[in-house]
Order: structure tokens, then sequence, then C-alpha cells
């Protein structure tokens, strides 16, 4: 398994005993952390209001909120791995993009897979985000039916929201169906920072900045925990 940073986790399942397996299968995999365990997806969105959470071990057959609604409703940088007694619902799961399903009861080696599955998808996108250049000084991105040119130099900061982000230039905001991992890839890595899952900022805007925070043209963003080290170390270089 690579040696990268901590992968936050939570697990969420109506089922005591299955929590507790999990759980104990991930707890001899280094480098995954465990912030919660939650007994429905009600618990699970309050997590993840609070949290950075990178994957989540998901149960789909729960009442009131499935495991399925629930998938569909958070942001999609959050990898889902479902867990379930039934083999009906792979298909839908899959088609939500899930990393992998695991039918109960989930042995540690079938685990061990799918995790080792995550890590690899992690791997590839974060070496996609390495090859980002200042080649070009401008990037092409769908918006309207159309494909629109952003040229770098324009861009205030980028936000992110569940299946979409919004582009924030010095004249106009353009909207687009895109993670915001896939345009952090298409940027520039010494004049943009990723702050937060949510944020990405150009650096020569920024107005001021403290430990928790920047301010960039009159807009406050925090910076959250999990980007917090490397963030702080950018700007330090930076200015």
């Amino acid at each position: 398994m690579p040696q990268n940073k901590d992968i936050v986790c939570i697990i969420v399942d109506d089922e005591t005993i299955a929590r507790e397996v999990i759980a104990t299968h991930l707890s001899k995999l280094p480098n995954i952390k465990i912030v919660a365990s939650c007994t429905n997806a009600i618990e699970a969105f309050n997590v993840l209001r609070n949290h950075d959470v990178d994957l989540v071990f998901l149960d789909i057959n729960m009442p009131e909120i499935s495991g399925i609604s629930f998938a569909k409703s958070i942001n999609k940088e959050v990898k889902i791995i479902f867990t379930t007694a039934y083999r009906d619902f792979a298909v839908e799961g899959f088609e939500l993009q899930a990393v992998d399903y695991l039918l109960k009861p989930i042995s540690f080696d079938r685990l061990l897979k799918a995790v080792n599955t995550y890590f690899d998808i992690h791997t590839d996108i974060k070496h996609t985000e390495s090859l980002g250049t200042d080649s070009n000084d401008f990037m092409f991105v769908r918006a309207d039916r159309r494909m629109i040119k952003i040229d770098f130099k324009s861009v205030i900061y980028i936000e992110s929201y569940s299946d979409y982000i919004k582009i924030h230039l010095s004249n106009e905001t353009i909207v687009t169906r895109e993670t915001i991992s896939a345009i952090e890839a298409k940027l520039p890595i010494k004049k943009f920072l990723r702050i937060h899952r949510s944020y990405i900022i150009a650096l020569k805007h920024i107005s001021s900045f403290t430990n928790e925070e920047i301010t960039i043209h009159n807009t406050t963003l925090t910076i959250s925990r999990s980007y917090k080290k490397d963030v702080l170390q950018v700007l330090e270089t930076y200015l």
C-alpha cells in the first residue's frame, strides 16, 4: 500500500457489527484515519460538514435515507466504497462511480483490495495534477454548450459545488460541470493554490491572509485543516 498522507474515512452502516468489522479491518492498514462511525445518513451528513473526508464506506440498505440517495447528494470529490449484503444494487453503485462494491460478510483481503483501488485512483489524480505547467496562459472549459477560453490571468478563485464549479473571473463568473481536481490539473501550479476541498485561489489576487483564512478581492475563504500546512508553506515562499 502506498505511503501517502492519511486518508480520512467514515463508516456509515445501521448495523453495529458491520461497522465494527470494517473498523477492525481498517485498523490494520497504514495511512487510514477513521473520523466517525455513523449509524445513518443524517449522522454522516453532519460529519461531512465538519471534516474533509476522502473516503466513505457506505451501506446501501439503510432506513430513511438509503446509501444510494446519500451518495447522489454529496460532493463528488468524496469517494465511495459501497458495502451491502445485496448483489442487486451493484450496477447502480458503479453508475455512481463508486471505487468498489463490497458484499457482506467482508473479508480483510477483499477490503484491502478496495482500499488499494482507492489509492490507485488517488495517485493517478495527483500525478495528473503534478503535470500542470506554465507553458499555456489559458484553458478551455465547457459552459452554455460552448467551449469557453479562460485566461489564467483573469481567474480570481474557483469554487466547487457538488457536481459543478464556479470560476470567478475579474469581470464575470463561469459555471461548468467539471470537478475541481480536473480544473486544478489544468492550472499552472506556480500561480494557483488549492486551499480547501472546495477552493482554488490565484496567488496574485490575495489581499491578506491568516493561518485560518485568505481574503481575495473582498471575499474571505477558509483554509481547511487538511490543506493548511502546505498552504502556509507556499504562502511563506511566495511572499
